[in-house]
């Protein structure tokens, strides 16, 4: 995890090329969280914190995609 100005990353082995998901909760009135289709970024709005539970399918998918999981050689 890499604390940035706007954001807090949430990356994979530590590698900002590797972006699971990106935290915003430095707004006062709306908190975000993005997740990532490939290099797409999505935003989702949230409205408390257990709606990231919400968002897991898509956070696993990046996982997986990152990691090369199902990938043929």
């Amino acid at each position: 995890m890499r604390d940035a100005k706007s954001y807090c990353a949430v990356l994979l082995d530590d590698n900002n090329r590797k972006p699971v998901a990106r935290l915003h909760f430095n707004g006062i009135t709306a908190k975000y969280v993005s997740t990532f289709d490939g290099k797409a970024e999505t935003k989702h709005l949230i409205s408390d914190l257990t709606d990231i539970y919400k968002l897991s399918s898509q956070i696993l998918a990046q996982l997986k995609q990152l990691e090369g999981v199902g990938e043929t050689a």
